[in-house]
């Protein structure tokens, strides 16, 4: 898969290659192109990994993007060779995109179609996570999410039955797909919704839940792709001053959940979660396209670049 990444606002998009030729790798950036829209520059690592040790072809593979950026007038820069940790921002969203899907695929084989078909619903599952509310009204619970900035609304999908349970030889192609997705998705939720709610020690006093904040409610029974808001409108104080409790505003009605049970938005945060927006936010306006395209396994978040 070639990983692009917004500087902006992280929004993820990913394309399946057919193998780690330059050939390939245009073709990808084409489609990306033909899709997103044109970048005006462009940041990824040095690319040995796609010629491996071989610095003739290494050094052809530079120069023919270079010429295919150069056309288009896009600014094409290398972070340092061997130095992955100037490329924080996309190795965040390579982990995100790559650590569930080995566990979900595991050992599946999927045709072409297939594969491609579970490529997009996972960017598009990455692309549905909430950042921020839209409105101050405590009546409105529409949240920003990184689709907005792609398509112009939050993502969707289809209304498909639960398959998760059952077993994957007994399923067709599509029931294979969904099955899937929706462990994809039932994993990278549980993690997503983790970091939320990381917290410092206790020694350290840090700002908690507040009225008329907008959180996310934990609920293990849903589809991909549905995120269950709800705004605070009280909050229930114990004896020792801390609240644990919260009264809610749903959209069907009101409800009262424990302060476990909720997370915050990521950016409306600061204790501390802006590993899951894959990176500080960027100042500029212009879409910055991130390229990460690579084999090897990345087993750690690394530090966005300066």
């Amino acid at each position: 898969m070639a990983v692009f990444v917004c500087f902006a606002t992280k929004a993820v998009h990913l394309e399946l290659v057919k193998d780690l030729s330059t050939a390939s790798f245009l073709n990808a950036l084409k489609r990306f192109i033909s899709t997103r829209g044109k970048p005006s520059q462009i940041w990824s690592d040095n690319a040995t990994n796609f010629v491996g040790a071989k610095t003739a072809s290494h050094r052809d593979h530079i120069e023919s993007v270079h010429k295919f950026c150069m056309a288009d007038s896009i600014d094409w820069k290398f972070i340092p060779p061997r130095s992955p940790h100037f490329g924080g921002l996309w190795e965040a969203a390579v982990k995100t995109a790559k650590h569930h899907f080995y566990r979900a695929v595991g050992s599946c084989v999927l045709n072409f179609e297939e594969l491609r078909t579970l490529v997009c619903h996972i960017a598009s599952i990455i692309n549905s996570r909430p950042l921020f509310p839209l409105s101050e009204d405590p009546a409105d619970l529409d949240v920003l999410t990184p689709a907005h900035f792609l398509i112009g609304g939050p993502s969707s999908s289809f209304d498909e039955p639960d398959v998760i349970h059952l077993q994957f030889d007994r399923l067709d192609g599509w029931q294979r797909v969904t099955h899937l997705q929706q462990l994809f998705w039932s994993r990278w939720r549980e993690e997503y919704l983790t970091l939320l709610q990381q917290r410092s020690k206790w020694r350290t006093p840090k700002p908690g839940l507040c009225v008329n904040d907008i959180v996310l409610v934990k609920d293990e029974n849903l589809p991909p792709l549905r995120w269950p808001l709800a705004r605070i409108t009280e909050l229930i104080v114990g004896n020792d001053g801390v609240a644990r409790v919260a009264i809610l505003r749903t959209a069907t009605g009101e409800i009262r959940r424990a302060a476990n049970k909720l997370c915050l938005l990521p950016i409306k945060d600061s204790t501390g979660s802006s590993s899951v927006l894959l990176g500080r936010a960027s100042g500029s306006r212009v879409f910055s396209g991130v390229v990460r395209f690579r084999r090897c396994k990345v087993n750690q978040m690394r530090k966005t670049p300066p």
